[in-house]
């Protein structure tokens, strides 16, 4: 159906907008390479927090929900609930060690953690990886939402999507490198906010397209029952976990998920021990509190407070068009279709999409140019150059990373895919990722070898072997890869010699982690306290766990009417936060939420 003038009235306002607040941070983000990447280290624990769910919050996100709550019921949403673990670890283990680090990227770390040669390799090669085919992955799987959405909205065709998005690409392109991250940061504000109102307005409608909540559990309880009588199995649609042992979700699937993935894969905005645009937001931040209220933030938002209205507007897609191919289309058919949601108000879901889209494409291209200018070409191919130099070296960057990723999207097919894809290639990686911090006899070598053995026997696997047809050979390429790179890189580790000494009480000293793995180096810096607080922090992990995943299942039971165990969730989920609050405070953050 076309858009209306007054849609595109309220499209063109929302592009002026954005544009308003690039030319606004332009003179305050271009001073140096540290206001653009890192806004000057003077960003606040909200606006940090609300930037990083921003970024999660893209254009494929729902469209990817959308398809694993038709194919699987909301506990097909386990592929990245699983990853809250992880992001909890970051919280309460590393967002105060990455401030302390001061690093610019934490690609960086490599040389404040590392020495010579090893350590510039690495440094070096994983600004390359991460910062082009890594990144353009992400962007590719983003770029691809918008063009099931544009495809959708407009009746185009695929390459005719993909051009439009090339334009999109570089309005956003344009904002991000006119602002740096303070424009990115401000502008995911603006637009987290129009976002989450939209979508909730989204599922109110589409709830009321059904007849409304009862009508939904009932028409769903019915698909239940046809699928029990087909004999397909698979457990109920409203189920919050899934049916262990079914076709989808085999026992070892999910001990995969709940007892491996989480801890032992690089994931963007999940990764172990924190890392990329999340390590980025906890760099800029004032200080260690504000790090560590950050990252606590975006995972309560992320995990808690995002995911229902996606949920609701997937399951009513799944009554209203249940014979839709593309399942992942369905939230964009449910924004289009006249019958469910006003066409008054197109214009206004069309420029939240888009919101969306910018959100985590202005953070990702950002990000991205921060690994490529300076830790490739300031590092090793032009040295000693103005800061006006390089931020104009990061805002071409920007524009290289831009079309790659064009070119990645036109060969992608399933968002969903792409996820699994790069979970099941960064295998193996996350345990050396955690350990680097607290232990000493971590080298250089051993992060080359994690990443080089997750890459190459993932895709020997994926790629030769076929494994990557059903989740049961998911799990076995997840464990199987795990089992390779960690094996390689404990090898490596002690087959290679420990870093140099002086390197190591240089990091100990500037980073102050646990003693407990530190015990030779720690001895040669006795002016550093001695800390122990992993029980603490650990007790903190746990209480910010199910602070969240009960905060998560509480909201759901109370939407689906079960009040009762809604509430319970929700006072225990309130009990866990205080401990955190008071486990803070006890630690001298006397003024934690200030």
């Amino acid at each position: 159906m076309p858009l209306a003038t007054v849609d595109w009235l309220v499209i063109i306002a929302y592009f002026a907008l954005s544009a308003g607040i690039g030319l606004y941070f332009r003179k305050r983000a271009t001073a140096s390479t540290e206001d653009y990447f890192v806004g000057g280290r003077k960003v606040t624990w909200w606006l940090a927090g609300t930037s990083m769910v921003a970024t999660t919050f893209a254009a494929d996100t729902p469209l990817a929900v959308t398809g694993m709550v038709a194919d699987h019921g909301i506990a097909g949403n386990w592929l990245w609930w699983n990853m809250l673990m992880s992001g909890m670890l970051t919280v309460f283990f590393y967002a105060r060690l990455w401030r302390r680090a001061g690093v610019l990227t934490d690609v960086e770390f490599a040389e404040i953690r590392y020495s010579g040669r090893p350590a510039a390799f690495l440094r070096g090669f994983r600004a390359l990886y991460l910062g082009l085919p890594i990144n353009c992955i992400v962007i590719g799987w983003v770029n691809l939402a918008m063009v099931k959405i544009l495809m959708t909205v407009f009746g185009i065709t695929k390459i005719q999507a993909l051009l439009l998005v090339l334009v999109l690409m570089l309005v956003t392109a344009a904002v991000s490198t006119l602002s740096g991250l303070w424009g990115v940061l401000v502008m995911d504000l603006f637009q987290f906010a129009l976002i989450m109102a939209m979508m909730v307005v989204l599922a109110v409608f589409a709830v009321d397209a059904v007849g409304g909540m009862d009508s939904l559990i009932l028409k769903l309880r019915s698909l239940d029952e046809a699928k029990a009588a087909s004999g397909s199995g698979g457990g109920s649609i409203l189920s919050f976990v899934p049916e262990i042992g079914s076709a989808w979700m085999p026992v070892l699937t999910f001990v995969v998920y709940l007892a491996v993935n989480w801890w032992a894969t690089w994931y963007p905005g999940a990764e172990p021990g924190g890392g990329g645009y999340i390590a980025q937001r906890m760099l800029s931040a004032k200080d260690e509190r504000h790090s560590l209220l950050a990252t606590l933030w975006f995972n309560i938002a992320h995990y808690a407070v995002r995911p229902w209205p996606w949920i609701l507007v997937a399951l009513c897609s799944i009554i209203l068009y249940p014979t839709l191919a593309d399942k992942e289309s369905g939230f964009v058919m449910v924004v289009m279709d006249p019958g469910v949601f006003p066409t008054a108000l197109r214009g206004l879901i069309l420029a939240a999409f888009a919101a969306a889209y910018m959100s985590t494409i202005t953070t990702q291209l950002n990000w991205g140019a921060s690994y490529l200018v300076n830790d490739l070409y300031r590092r090793f191919l032009a040295r000693n150059r103005a800061e006006r130099h390089y931020v104009k070296a990061s805002q071409v960057s920007t524009i290289v990373i831009m079309l790659v990723s064009c070119l990645v999207t036109y060969y992608q097919d399933s968002i969903a895919g792409a996820w699994k894809f790069l979970i099941a290639v960064s295998a193996g990686t996350g345990s050396v990722f955690l350990l680097r911090w607290f232990w000493w006899r971590i080298n250089a070598w051993s992060e080359v070898s994690a990443m080089v053995a997750s890459f190459v026997v993932s895709m020997l696997l994926q790629v030769c072997l076929k494994m990557d047809s059903d989740e049961l050979q998911f799990a076995w390429t997840v464990l199987i890869t795990v089992a390779c790179s960690t094996a390689a890189w404990l090898l490596a580790t002690f087959l290679t010699a420990p870093e140099k000494e002086e390197i190591l009480v240089s990091f100990y000293r500037r980073v102050r982690p646990g003693a407990c793995l530190w015990g030779p180096v720690a001895e040669k810096a006795p002016d550093v306290p001695a800390r122990s607080d992993a029980a603490c922090n650990l007790l903190d992990w746990v209480c910010g766990c199910i602070l969240v995943y009960l905060s998560l299942f509480g909201t759901g039971k109370i939407i689906f009417g079960d009040l009762l165990t809604g509430l319970v969730f929700l006072v225990i989920a309130l009990i866990a936060g205080l401990v955190i609050h008071r486990d803070l405070n006890r630690r001298g953050w006397k003024t934690v939420f200030e």
